[in-house]
């Protein structure tokens, strides 16, 4: 296969993951009551958890217990991140849910600024500052109200995600860790959490599942095997077959796909001024992004090297 048709291979399948991820607001929407949460995040870690244990089991490769360690660990700050982004979902539309997210790609960086004291240019906090003017526009749709509690709940989801990254960095740069396996052992980790919390509050998963038509259960399993199982496997295979860089631009179009399948298929309804929010949230981010990454070109040449292990990881 020559270069540039098996470069075009890894970036359609990095667009078709971003696409799903866009979708998952939908589909979890569609999906889940503020009581059946934690039995929707319970069934589809364990799937997920365990679809993932049988590939890992077929490559016969020994988890080590420095990558138990850190899956725990980052499986613990995962966990949180679906928590409050499921119950964010089920209180605010698709769209606010899948473009409130993206502010992670702006939190990440402060804080790992924060951690690492390493400053950050002047021109990425106004960038960030353009993005959070977005979400206020867009979360009050033009009446200027108090953000609604799905709307709160999902931007706590994004600096939760945003604190995840900033842990994976620390937890495995540099260090020899199998991707596969720190993801495994997450949903593990994840399904655990949420089986133990499942015993005291909200609906089982029996009958969570009774709830399921054949059309909720086709989506449901698209939610399990595209978004979680699919997502994973082809974020381990890209990010050895092209740069770290590429992938984070590729599957930064999350929020583009989200917007679109929120207001062309769930027909959410956007005011001007939510259009505004929109457009400045897009906008906020993609600088943000660019300057982020050109600030990475200017570090030290070790400061990179851990960086590309980190991301590599």
């Amino acid at each position: 296969m020559t270069a540039p048709l098996s470069r075009f291979r890894v970036d359609l399948l990095l667009l078709l993951v971003a696409a799903s991820w866009g979708s998952t607001y939908l589909v979890a929407k569609e999906l889940v009551t503020p009581d059946s949460v934690v039995a929707l995040l319970e069934l589809r870690m364990l799937l997920a958890g365990a679809l993932m244990a049988a590939i890992v089991a077929a490559r016969r490769h020994r988890v080590t217990g420095a990558e138990l360690r850190a899956g725990v660990i980052l499986g613990i700050v995962l966990a949180s991140v679906f928590a409050f982004e499921t119950f964010g979902i089920a209180h605010t539309s698709a769209t606010n849910a899948g473009l409130i997210i993206s502010l992670t790609i702006v939190f990440t960086p402060l804080l790992d600024s924060a951690v690492s004291g390493r400053p950050l240019p002047g021109k990425f906090f106004l960038a960030a500052m353009i993005a959070i003017i977005g979400v206020a526009l867009l979360a009050s749709n033009g009446t200027f109200q108090t953000p609604s509690l799905g709307d709160l709940l999902i931007l706590i989801a994004a600096i939760v995600r945003a604190i995840h990254v900033t842990s994976m960095f620390k937890l495995t740069g540099n260090k020899p860790r199998d991707s596969l396996h720190l993801t495994t052992v997450q949903l593990v980790t994840c399904a655990t959490i949420f089986s133990a919390a499942s015993l005291f509050y909200g609906d089982p998963i029996p009958h969570f599942l009774t709830g399921l038509d054949p059309r909720r259960a086709v989506m449901f399993l698209y939610l399990v095997v595209a978004c979680t199982v699919f997502a994973f496997l082809v974020q381990t295979w890209a990010v050895r077959r092209t740069s770290p860089s590429r992938v984070s631009l590729l599957l930064g179009t999350e929020p583009v796909w989200a917007v679109i399948i929120g207001i062309t298929i769930a027909r959410d309804f956007v005011t001007v001024t939510g259009y505004l929010g929109i457009a400045l949230i897009l906008a906020g981010t993609a600088w943000g992004r660019s300057i982020e990454q050109r600030h990475q070109l200017t570090l030290a040449p070790r400061d990179r090297q851990e960086l590309r292990a980190a991301s590599e990881g």
